[in-house]
């Protein structure tokens, strides 16, 4: 399968066909990224006989960059990942997450635990635990940027400076190595739709990530500049199911791309211990 549809949209999506007992790990990517953040990682689980589905999400697929930010809300991004389970037959799947990739990720685990076999986080805690380390922690100094994105035009014109150069030398300054940055910096005119995710935010305050009950693996590193050590310890409180905590030091942001051996290595770990589909 290269590409699905939902909501009136087309996506482009990874398929990497496992050679295992059918099991499938679907893997969604962050800001700014795109499903190519995943290669390496996928590589490791293909060989390890697991089918892997990684799309390009809603506002990065060339077909689905709805202009609303409405469009956007986690329980919308929710039905792009189940419509994609969908079109490749697969009822139950590993979901993981990387950044917002996680967030969603997070939400899918609490609101589609039927569909959820295990769930694998990426740098970005529930956000019920980031939400409670924004009053108790630096949390909302390194998340300062969140609110910026709110702002109409201004990040597009920001991001976009000196022909995307300007977003480039951020994420390398952020941890991302100089030929990721450069990459995901010639999308530097494309950037509404991923800055959206943030922008819609304001529209799911009631819809709430609920407690987490399958078993769940959360990952993070001591030189993330976004999430704060409280965050990453409050994670667990919101996680009812088998629960494990795993810090990779030294490490930035950009997990599945830094250290993606290190991320295949407790991700098959942890697929494994969540038994087989019932």
């Amino acid at each position: 399968m290269e590409r699905f549809t939902n909501d009136g949209f087309t996506f482009d999506v990874t398929d990497t066909p496992g050679t295992g007992d059918g099991q499938v790990a679907v893997l969604l990517h962050g800001f700014p990224e795109d499903r190519h953040c995943w290669d390496a990682v996928t590589v490791a689980l293909a060989g390890a006989g697991y089918r892997v589905l990684a799309p390009d999400l809603r506002g990065y697929s060339a077909g689905a960059r709805p202009r609303s930010r409405r469009a956007y809300t986690l329980s919308r991004l929710a039905g792009d990942v189940l419509a994609m389970a969908d079109a490749a037959g697969v009822r139950r799947f590993h979901v993981v997450g990387h950044d917002w990739g996680a967030a969603l990720a997070w939400y899918v685990a609490g609101r589609h635990r039927g569909r959820t076999i295990s769930l694998s986080s990426l740098t970005v805690p529930h956000p019920e635990a980031f939400l409670r380390a924004l009053t108790s922690s630096s949390q909302a100094v390194r998340s300062w940027y969140m609110a910026f994105f709110q702002t109409p035009g201004v990040p597009e014109w920001i991001l976009s400076r000196r022909g995307g150069a300007a977003m480039r030398e951020n994420l390398i300054r952020h941890g991302l190595d100089g030929p990721t940055a450069r990459r995901y910096a010639t999308r530097h005119a494309e950037m509404r739709g991923p800055l959206n995710w943030y922008r819609a935010l304001p529209f799911g305050m009631r819809d709430r990530t609920p407690g987490i009950e399958v078993p769940t693996l959360y990952v993070w590193s001591d030189r993330d500049p976004f999430i704060t050590r409280k965050s990453a310890e409050l994670c667990g409180s919101h996680v009812t199911g088998p629960y494990r905590f795993e810090i990779i030091p030294g490490a930035s942001h950009w997990l599945p791309t830094e250290v993606p051996d290190r991320v295949s290595g407790l991700l098959l770990d942890h697929f494994a211990h969540t038994g087989q589909i019932p």
